[in-house]
């Protein structure tokens, strides 16, 4: 089982829908059990596949109940091959009671619940929330791969920043095989900013993390996928987001050596 959290500092900048679309892209085209852990106490993943509720269990439960049994929080989605585990807004109240919380290591607790279905899933897609706090630090701990979209402005870049340097905390204190396999740009479109914008990351990450040659496309076909509460692949197979995320997924697994044979790329 392979976890790949969608890390970042700033909001708006499609970590939720790019968690939700290579999810999807990886049970769908590539025929893999996938499980989408929604870590945003907003709780747009869940939102999305109809699973956010504050009369079932979610994160919460597995963060703070020692020993749960995190099957039992799993949702099944409308899509083969696809699962969540869904979040809502009492992961505001886990964060702060992780922290109160010293009779037992406060940043493994994703970890060792996810190790209880390793064998039921090939991948797990970790969406997280726009800041460091304990839930964000568990699941970077629990992961193998930190991809995270970056969005053309010195706001993003900075946080960019601020996050791989937490990634190399983790790395030496947590998990030393923890991967920055590599940021993305979204939302991107032809002009000198973004253009200028991607080539700068280029060259001011080359010795830090690598940027994948993929970039998302701006195209109001994401925002209407997410009003249909459907992912892009089923949305609208021809949107330049669609093939994009393809792209996306298709290099990651190029990138890390992973198989994908079997699949059907939809252009």
């Amino acid at each position: 089982m392979i976890t790949i959290c969608i890390a970042g500092l700033k909001g708006g900048i499609s970590k939720t829908t790019t968690s939700i679309n290579v999810a999807h892209i990886l049970a769908h085209v590539y025929k893999q059990r996938v499980l989408l852990v929604d870590n945003d106490k907003q709780g747009n993943s869940s939102k999305f596949f109809k699973a956010h509720s504050y009369d079932n269990y979610s994160i919460t439960d597995v963060l703070l109940e020692k020993g749960f049994d995190v099957k039992r929080a799993i949702k099944r989605t409308d899509y083969e091959g696809l699962d969540i585990l869904p979040a809502n807004m009492t992961l505001l109240n886990a964060n702060k009671r992780i922290l109160l919380d010293t009779t037992r290591q406060q940043q493994t607790r994703l970890k060792k619940a996810l190790a209880q279905v390793e064998d039921d899933y090939d991948y797990v897609v970790i969406d997280n929330a726009p800041d460091l706090s304990m839930s964000d630090i568990n699941a970077l701990v629990a992961c193998d791969h930190v991809l995270f979209p970056i969005k053309v402005d010195d706001f993003a870049f900075d946080g960019v920043k601020q996050i791989h340097e937490q990634i190399l905390e983790i790395k030496e204190e947590f998990k030393p095989s923890i991967e920055v396999v590599g940021g993305f740009v979204v939302m991107y479109q032809q002009s000198n900013v973004n253009s200028s914008g991607l080539e700068y990351l280029q060259k001011r990450t080359l010795n830090t993390f690598p940027i994948f040659d993929t970039v998302i496309r701006r195209t109001v076909k994401v925002d209407e996928s997410t009003f249909a509460k459907q992912p892009l692949l089923v949305y609208d197979k021809k949107a330049t987001a669609t093939k994009d995320y393809q792209t996306l997924v298709s290099e990651y697994l190029q990138r890390t050596g992973q198989p994908a044979e079997g699949a059907t790329i939809y252009a």
